[in-house]
């Protein structure tokens, strides 16, 4: 196998899902703590977490996609991702996983895009299949966009 096709990703666990992730995006994983809320936000973002000086938004993948109406905190982790949407006061979002992520290698070989034609909810960008396992890639730049339309309402 070429190794310059390959990616390193991360297969991270959600309630009810599983959301793949290149490995150069995820920053940290954390513990979950109860997150400062936030006035009159939807029910997806829940709240804003303290991880090195920043106060970060904490989404509910699974909430915000429609994956699970309520999330599950017990043992749950928190995933610091790198921000994309070049937001100078959002330089980070933490997302809710269920335990530790798994690393995965990704080429076009091992990842096959599913349901291209079928409707996404939002915060999706694809579902796809990664050797035999089922995941979704988000739509990073679409959920900062709803995070920030949410702060400031």
């Amino acid at each position: 196998m070429d190794k310059t096709n390959e990616i390193r990703g991360l297969m991270i666990a959600v309630t009810n899902g599983r959301v793949l992730l290149p490995n150069a995006n995820v920053t940290e994983i954390i513990t979950y703590s109860t997150p400062e809320p936030i006035d009159n936000a939807p029910e997806w973002l829940l709240g804003r977490t303290r991880w090195r000086g920043w106060r970060v938004p904490l989404i509910s993948f699974s909430m915000l996609t429609g994956l699970a109406a309520k999330e599950v905190n017990v043992n749950a982790k928190v995933t610091v991702l790198k921000a994309l949407g070049g937001n100078p006061k959002m330089p980070f979002l933490a997302m809710v996983a269920q335990g530790f992520p798994r690393l995965t290698t990704i080429s076009t070989e091992t990842l096959i895009t599913t349901g291209e034609d079928d409707p996404h909810a939002a915060g999706i960008a694809h579902t796809v299949m990664i050797r035999d396992d089922q995941a979704i890639v988000p739509d990073l730049v679409g959920i900062e966009r709803l995070i920030s339309d949410a702060i400031a309402a």
